[in-house]
């Protein structure tokens, strides 16, 4: 319901309508969310694993990034200290192939994969089909016990796809950089949850019966969702000068000094 409500800039979410959905976080759930800039979290997650470290706690971050990330600068810069230091991070590249709609071919230098780069600051790597939950969970994990145990961090790869284009603006991702097979042929033969759903029943875990009743108990889920999403209360205009400084919403003394607000 969280989710809904941050998508419907609802007051009574997380961020009190104040951040992007893609932007979402929930703190009781050490989730960080992500971050407007490309690349811009790889340190932020480099920090939240130092701070496990610093603090003497058994555990670890795992900072994902696209594609598109890989050649910023700051990826690279917590590498480097991430190597250096020993930290508990695992950075996770989700490789879609096209960033936001260039394909990796014209816009990343590479002899193998993305991940190889890590071995340049004697990194960890590896390398996940996305299709298939099993490896992604027995190799997230293993990257996951280095951390934890060794303190050390990873650099995993997963191939994976999108369906739709990187925006609203990326209107030619069907019939301009990728074909409409190719795409189809992605839903058909790949998709993980069509691939974990077969491999489900194969195994006799479940059957055709129950796949449709957990379908339809997830749909009925995320309609009362959007519904208590759509009757929170939206924020006021009063709300816009709260949670700015803590000061202000205490009513200390630094509060009764000098200006803080432009309507002051």
């Amino acid at each position: 319901m969280s989710a809904w409500q941050k998508c419907l800039a609802s007051k009574l979410d997380a961020q009190k309508a104040r951040a992007a959905p893609c932007t979402s976080s929930h703190r009781t759930k050490n989730f960080w969310g992500g971050h407007g800039i490309v690349a811009g979290q790889t340190p932020l997650g480099l920090g939240l694993a130092y701070g496990l470290k610093y603090l003497g706690r058994e555990g670890c971050c795992l900072c994902y990034l696209g594609d598109g990330a890989v050649n910023q600068g700051a990826f690279h810069e917590s590498l480097n200290i991430a190597s250096l230091f020993g930290i508990p991070v695992v950075y996770v590249i989700e490789n879609n192939g096209y960033s936001m709609g260039t394909s990796q071919s014209r816009s990343s230098a590479y002899s193998g994969c993305l991940a190889q780069r890590a071995e340049a600051y004697a990194i960890e790597w590896d390398v996940i089909d996305g299709s298939d939950l099993y490896e992604v969970r027995a190799k997230t994990q293993i990257a996951m016990e280095r951390a934890k145990k060794q303190s050390k961090p990873t650099v995993l790869e997963i191939d994976t796809y999108r369906y739709y284009g990187h925006s609203v603006a990326d209107s030619m991702h069907k019939g301009g950089y990728r074909t409409p097979e190719e795409i189809e042929d992605y839903k058909k033969n790949h998709d993980p949850i069509t691939v974990f759903r077969n491999r489900l029943i194969a195994e006799g875990v479940l059957t055709t019966e129950s796949v449709d009743s957990i379908s339809q108990a997830a749909k009925a889920e995320a309609a009362a969702s959007v519904k208590f999403a759509e009757e929170s209360p939206a924020p006021t205009f009063e709300d816009i000068s709260t949670d700015v400084y803590w000061e202000s919403d205490n009513n200390t003394p630094a509060s009764r000094i000098g200006r803080h607000f432009f309507n002051d």
